[in-house]
């Protein structure tokens, strides 16, 4: 293949066999690993960088471990002045380029036969444990890093010539609470490394080293002509979008945040920023560099034509502006980063695509609901059917959803939160169950949950779940019950997490802080209810067979279709079509601006019933 210009044919094989590249590694570590994190949720991400830090594939993987894997590339070759044929490098320091101490990232750096640097391998895999004071990996109540606890490896060599440097190793297996499950993991990470190196040496022997090289350029430079075509599509405008934070520990009042979103189409470029907002936190909340970088990427990349490839290329138009030391920006040593690739991080994606949406009618997108409540916590604990052995692991139930309405669509059921981006998947109940000594009783859909729009944001779900055998840990940081997400454009909220602990013992319903640890004996069940997703355009806008079909599907009520569509719905589930022509012309219809703390519990915990078991 030629070394110079790549036709369009050219340009398209090349990038399929790279993105076939990182697919074989996501495979690997779907089969090969031993956590429910990563066999079952996939919360995992792979790429691959050129030698020259820049991001050329991410097929598959998850905005928030990826968008910014520049960063940790940089830190690799800084660090590690002496690359070699057979490194591999564990990497998960917050300060040097990692989202937070629980992804653990493995870089693998491909040479050619002149040992010459040319690609690094990326794989990135979030851990059931990484060794904090507390069994999670979300340490929200940390007050600084020495509090979190984490095992930290600012790019340190853990396999040199293809073999573990094993005083790493044994460091990892004496801190981490269940060693056999990280090792698995291990092993799952660096064994999808090594067949991306594999796999772009062989790509390489095919074509050529220099015709790789020209493939970069030209799809950089092609990315970036796809990114500045859809940046014509905007409207210029500023605006700045305020958003808040629940109180949590260490932060009583909550966290304020203002975002500032500048569309210059003319020029075909963007820009975010985040620096008017809090120093760093006494808390686990503190966004990362490489957490504020990709969250505000995945707000425009949310907002723009989706098949515009999200690389350096196309993040070139894409100007994104952070300073140090702030809760939303560069996280500098002690401060805690523990939880950053969630709750602010949806905060700060969430602002931007609302923002865009008010700079311009049919562009950007709602709020989606926030991260993270009981359904998807770290439980630990021992499981007396396997004599005691110790167990850690992050649940990824029915919360997975609440996504926000677009200009074009409700919102997506299975979003879950912004900064995943639907990659990773829902946990199947009878793996859970196998796997931990727990039972999941109910998973449903929150009646009345959704942001109403004339595109509706996603509803929120309920799941209620307990111990079996013996007590279990159930840590989780749940935002979103004091400030739920927002809509735009005119659109409604989305109803407020909310998270309950039913006691065997009594049968109190215990409300629950929104970040906590908590334990639960035999027979006990925590009760987990997540956000609703923001609508888009006023709710007396949507069709009203769409109002319908959500009635008929038991998403909303009948009431709420009168009440706040102005939609009347009559016994059979149709449309009413002359008292609802009536109700909308005479304007009987409720204009939201608040949820009730109340709206996800109504059908769940006043009906008989109890949330349809």
């Amino acid at each position: 293949m030629s070394a110079t210009r790549l036709d369009a044919v050219q340009l398209a094989v090349l990038t399929n066999r790279f993105e076939s590249t990182v697919r074989a590694m996501v495979n690997t570590l779907v089969r090969s690993g031993r956590s429910g994190v990563l066999n079952t949720a996939r919360d995992f991400s792979c790429c691959i960088l050129t030698a020259g830090d820049e991001l050329l594939v991410m097929a598959e993987s998850v905005p928030i471990h990826v968008m910014s894997a520049e960063l940790m590339t940089k830190a690799m070759n800084e660090l590690q002045p002496r690359l070699r044929r057979g490194d591999a490098f564990l990497h998960n320091s917050p300060y040097h380029g990692n989202s937070h101490a629980a992804d653990h990232t493995i870089l693998v750096p491909v040479f050619d036969e002149d040992d010459r640097h040319r690609f690094t391998i990326f794989a990135k895999a979030h851990q059931a444990d990484c060794g904090n004071s507390v069994p999670t990996t979300y340490s929200a109540a940390a007050r600084d890093v020495y509090q979190e606890g984490a095992l930290i490896f600012p790019c340190v060599r853990i396999q040199e010539d293809y073999r573990d440097v094993e005083d790493i190793v044994r460091m990892c297996k004496l801190r981490i609470r269940v060693p056999e499950q990280w090792w698995g993991d291990y092993l799952a990470l660096l064994g999808a490394a090594r067949i991306g190196e594999r796999r772009v040496t062989e790509l390489a022997e095919e074509v050529g080293w220099d015709a790789l090289e020209s493939y970069t350029q030209q799809w950089f430079d092609y990315s970036e002509q796809r990114m500045t075509t859809a940046l014509l599509e905007l409207p210029s405008g500023e605006i700045w979008v305020e958003t808040t934070h629940d109180p949590f520990p260490g932060v009583p009042d909550g966290i304020p945040l203002r975002v500032g979103v500048t569309v210059d189409s003319e020029n075909a470029r963007i820009a975010v920023d985040l620096r008017d907002n809090p120093d760093c936190q006494p808390c686990g909340l503190n966004l990362t560099e490489a957490t504020s970088r990709a969250a505000a990427a995945t707000g425009v990349f949310n907002s723009v034509d989706h098949t515009v490839p999200p690389n350096a290329g196309s993040m070139r138009r894409i100007d994104i502006k952070l300073r140090e030391n702030c809760v939303v920006g560069i996280v500098r040593h002690p401060a805690s980063a523990s939880v950053a690739t969630t709750n602010l991080t949806d905060r700060v994606a969430n602002a931007v695509q609302r923002a865009i949406a008010e700079i311009g009618e049919g562009h950007g997108m709602a709020e989606t609901g926030l991260s993270q409540p009981p359904s998807i916590a770290v439980i630990s604990g021992k499981d007396a059917r396997r004599g005691g052995a110790p167990f850690v692991n992050q649940l990824f139930l029915s919360a997975l959803t609440g996504g926000g309405a677009t200009p074009q669509a409700d919102g997506w059921l299975m979003l879950a939160n912004t900064v995943q981006a639907g990659v990773m998947f829902r946990d199947s109940v009878e793996l859970d169950e196998i796997h931990h000594p727990i039972r999941i009783d109910a998973q449903t859909i929150v009646r009345d949950s959704e942001g109403a729009g004339a595109h509706r944001g996603a509803p929120g779900a309920y799941v209620e779940y307990g111990p079996v055998g013996g007590p279990i840990e159930v840590m989780y940081v749940s935002d979103g019950t004091t400030f739920p997400a927002r809509g735009a454009r005119g659109g409604g909220m989305g109803a407020p997490a909310r998270q309950f602990k039913r006691e065997a013992a009594t049968g109190r319903l215990i409300e629950l802080e929104a970040c906590g640890h908590v334990l639960l004996e035999e027979a006990d069940t925590i009760l987990s209810f997540s956000c609703g997703g923001g609508g888009y355009g006023p709710a007396a806008e949507r069709d009203p067979k769409h109002v319908a079909h959500d009635v008929r599907e038991g998403w909303i009520s009948r009431e709420r279709a009168r009440e706040v569509y102005g939609v009347v719905v009559d016994d059979a589930g149709n449309v009413d079509a002359q008292a609802t022509a009536e109700r909308r012309r005479d304007g009987e219809i409720l204009v939201e601006t608040a949820r009730s703390p109340q709206d996800p519990l109504h059908h769940i915990l006043i009906e008989e019933g109890q949330g349809w078991h």
